[in-house]
């Protein structure tokens, strides 16, 4: 095996990343190698990579690797590893739970309070090989391809966002179309949801998001969608909300779209302080908000697991590009201008 590996990198505080010859890491005894052979890219990787507010208070080990989603195969074990093997495909929930808090002890390892992440907290996949801790390493399915099998993890945040609550027979309303956006509309269509509506400010993604199985898409820069939404459900709006814009804006003409007794999953985060009219919007409305972080441990995972390899869920068409890992930066700047959906990087 290689000693040398090549590895995108930010080395100091500020704009933009390096591709670096770096030694291939040793796996510690409760972890794994990993040879990398997707790598999808992440709006966290571009924060990151733009260094925004966020990264600034974030990130605090630096040098590191960045990049969190991915798809290879296993290359060495540790020595305390059992339940992973040299050969086996796979994937990696990016939080680490610590395994003893409150929030772990009670099946909530997905919110741990002393959670790591990949590619924020320790090293990351943007590179030829990864160290992966054991607790976190997902079998995949041979079935799945590995540009898709590296989408699971984002997959796993539309698939939580939608199956909040069940979506079949009913009305939906998403608002933004970008990566994450595009798979929720395929995972709302593969769960059964009647009609689907989307909203976006830029046409490439409301086309996605079109092909991907939305029923009616508004581009919000030329009209105010609800109107029209209400009209297309009688005057009763849609059952369903899925907010992944992060825009106030978007917030606001989903609750007014929202009906009666309708379920609300917040996936979007946003830039600033959120002003919602509670009295209206939740309250008299008998609204159900639900906060979406991560993919819960490790149920999501089997749901994503099943629906790609029983081939009831097709996410190609999320995937719109895949480069090189040198030519990492022209995939941040496409990212950055909004004509893709998901972007995948191969070592």
């Amino acid at each position: 095996m290689a000693e040398k590996m090549k590895a995108v990198r930010k080395l100091e505080p500020g704009p933009g990343a390096e591709l670096v010859t770096v030694d291939v890491p040793a796996p510690a005894e409760d972890e794994v190698l990993v040879k990398v052979a997707s790598t999808s890219v992440c709006g966290t990787d571009q924060h990151i990579y733009q260094w925004n507010e966020w990264a600034q208070r974030r990130i605090k080990n630096l040098p590191q690797t960045l990049g969190h989603e991915l798809a290879g195969e296993v290359v060495e074990v540790g020595s305390r590893v059992t339940t992973v093997h040299v050969g086996d495909y796979v994937s990696a929930e990016t939080h680490i739970p610590c395994g003893h808090c409150w929030a772990c002890k009670t099946d909530k390892q997905h919110i741990c309070l002393n959670l790591k992440i990949l590619g924020v907290d320790r090293d990351g996949c943007f590179a030829e090989y990864i160290t992966v801790p054991e607790v976190v390493v997902w079998q995949n399915d041979r079935a799945i391809p590995a540009d898709q099998a590296a989408a699971q993890e984002p997959l796993g945040n539309a698939l939580d966002t939608v199956l909040a609550e069940d979506v079949a027979g009913k009305t939906v309303l998403i608002t933004g179309c970008g990566p994450l956006g595009v798979l929720t509309v395929l995972v709302a269509r593969a769960s059964g949801a009647a009609t689907i509506f989307a909203t976006d400010v830029s046409a490439y993604r409301l086309d996605l998001a079109k092909h991907a199985g939305a029923d009616h898409v508004f581009n919000v820069k030329e009209a105010d969608p609800v109107p029209k939404i209400r009209e297309l459900t009688d005057g009763v709006g849609v059952e369903v909300l899925l907010e992944l814009s992060g825009v106030q804006s978007a917030l606001d003409q989903g609750l007014k779209a929202l009906a009666f007794g309708g379920r609300v999953s917040l996936l979007g985060l946003f830039d600033s302080d959120v002003k919602v009219d509670l009295n209206d919007g939740v309250i008299f409305k008998n609204a159900r908000i639900y906060g979406i972080v991560g993919r819960r441990m490790y149920t999501t995972w089997y749901k994503a697991k099943q629906f790609l390899a029983s081939g009831t869920l097709d996410i190609s068409p999320a995937i719109t590009h895949t480069f090189p890992l040198e030519d990492y930066a022209t995939a941040f700047e496409l990212m950055a201008s909004g004509n893709s959906g998901k972007i995948v990087l191969h070592p």
